[in-house]
């Protein structure tokens, strides 16, 4: 990547600015910009795709009890697919309310199982905006941390050094 294609870093004076989220970018820190309306629509749009991935789920199933299935593997297959489900539901909610710990675990082993519960995760980004832009809560608790330290940094300067009088 050339220098010149770098967005540039903000100088170290400089207010920091809010970091974006997905399909919100940064309207969620004064809700301007069509936010309400973009939470609505995507808590809807996720329901529908959780309904969808239901349905799918459960075509799944009916597909299994159709053949000569042995019925522990198809409640196997269900057990698999609920645990699945409620795991992915509350690692997704957890990650939207709070911070990972530092030693949580890596993110990449738990793909197959949000993959095979990905109902859990739809269904939690729908309730979670309900309440607000998924992950604005930890956002916004960042942004405020780091303009909190700016304000303090800043005040604590008075004007440029070099033009005080010599004492």
């Amino acid at each position: 990547m050339s220098p010149s294609a770098r967005t540039p870093e903000p100088a170290p004076d400089a207010e920091p600015r809010p970091d974006s989220i997905r399909f919100y970018g940064t309207t969620w820190v004064d809700h301007s910009g069509g936010y309400r309306v973009r939470r609505v629509l995507l808590a809807l749009g996720s329901t529908v795709l959780t309904l969808v991935g239901a349905v799918v789920l459960w075509l799944c199933y009916v597909s299994l009890v159709g053949t000569d299935t042995a019925s522990w593997l198809r409640s196997l297959v269900v057990l698999a697919l609920v645990l699945c489900t409620a795991i992915s539901f509350t690692r997704a909610w957890a990650g939207y309310t709070r911070p990972r710990p530092a030693d949580a675990a890596d993110e990449s082993a738990f793909r197959s199982i949000r993959i095979v519960g990905f109902v859990g995760v739809l269904l939690a980004y729908a309730l979670r905006s309900l309440v607000e832009a998924p992950g604005e809560k930890l956002l916004r608790l960042d942004h405020e941390a780091a303009l909190d330290q700016y304000r303090r940094r800043t005040r604590k300067r008075s004007r440029n050094p070099s033009r005080r009088g010599k004492r």
